[in-house]
């Protein structure tokens, strides 16, 4: 089952990239990046709303720390999705999607903060090499001819915390209920924020649009069965393998940007590219240390 397990979750993660570059076709289109997440959300929800549904019984819920977590994680996918998007406007599909692979350094460095994880050398080192990483990819080392804007990497670091926020609310009300509880009430809270948000007039047009096809397959493969397939898929799958995995989003996200958009990097932010994803898979890779070591350590202090 562990090879189905990955297989489930390398899908998932060529759904996203594809889905980045699909949003990306709809922007050049002149859509609005908010309304483009609002139905890669809505669709989303529609499919979570039937897969709960298909076993009310067993997943429904009257936990109310369930709802409070999968409502947080409601609040980090809309930002996920949404300011993905608008890095994709600002820079491309393969920096945007790259940057909000920073997720797992935000994790760590609010686990400093809150003293859940331990300061080590081997930690801040892999936070300096993220941060190197950002810095070639996005050209920030030459100010003059500077290739992602200011506003494009503060979009795509909010995407990367975004993602931290919804694997830090999923993972705590997958861990009290079914993932489908979860799922659905993480959608339905995300619908409601970007509605309070987004333009009705031009959500309205898209449903009369000759887009409409594009908007469907973005929800559907951006959200629908790429979730419901990573959920499956980490049940049989190591989260260190799921992490490593589900790389292929930003190397998909950049064939596509490259192949049917147009999108291309130089050297320099390959480079940035490769030691951004390569410091993100070591720092999964990392084993947590042992009641012993933490007691050697502690001592040490």
């Amino acid at each position: 089952m562990r090879s189905v397990g990955v297989s489930l979750v390398i899908l998932a993660a060529i759904c996203w990239g594809v889905s980045g570059g699909i949003a990306d076709i709809l922007m050049n289109k002149g859509w609005d990046p908010i309304v483009i997440s609002l139905y890669r959300g809505a669709v989303g929800f529609v499919c979570f709303f039937v897969w709960f549904l298909l076993s009310i019984k067993q997943n429904w819920s009257s936990s109310t720390p369930i709802y409070i977590w999968s409502l947080l994680a409601g609040v980090g996918v809309a930002g996920n999705f949404t300011f993905y998007f608008l890095t994709i406007q600002a820079s491309s599909v393969a920096v945007a999607s790259t940057l909000m692979y920073t997720a797992p350094v935000f994790v760590l460095v609010i686990s400093f903060l809150l003293r859940i994880e331990r300061s080590t050398w081997f930690k801040w080192g892999c936070i300096l090499g993220v941060l190197m990483g950002i810095i070639l990819l996005t050209g920030a080392y030459n100010t003059d001819s500077i290739s992602v804007g200011i506003l494009g990497v503060a979009f795509g670091l909010a995407a990367g915390l975004s993602y931290a926020l919804f694997i830090f609310g999923f993972k705590n009300a997958s861990s009290i209920g079914k993932p489908q509880t979860t799922l659905t009430t993480a959608f339905f809270s995300f619908c409601l924020i970007l509605l309070l948000i987004a333009d009705m007039g031009e959500v309205a047009r898209v449903m009369t649009s000759n887009d409409i096809g594009w908007f469907l397959l973005l929800g559907i493969l951006g959200a629908g069965i790429s979730f419901i397939f990573y959920v499956i898929g980490i049940q049989w799958t190591a989260p260190t393998t799921a992490s490593m995995v589900a790389m292929v989003e930003p190397v998909t996200a950049s064939l596509f940007g490259f192949l049917l958009i147009g999108d291309h990097l130089t050297l320099i932010q390959l480079i940035g590219m490769v030691l951004i994803l390569f410091t993100v898979i070591v720092l999964s890779l990392r084993k947590p240390p042992q009641p012993s070591e933490e007691k050697i350590a502690v001592n040490q202090h």
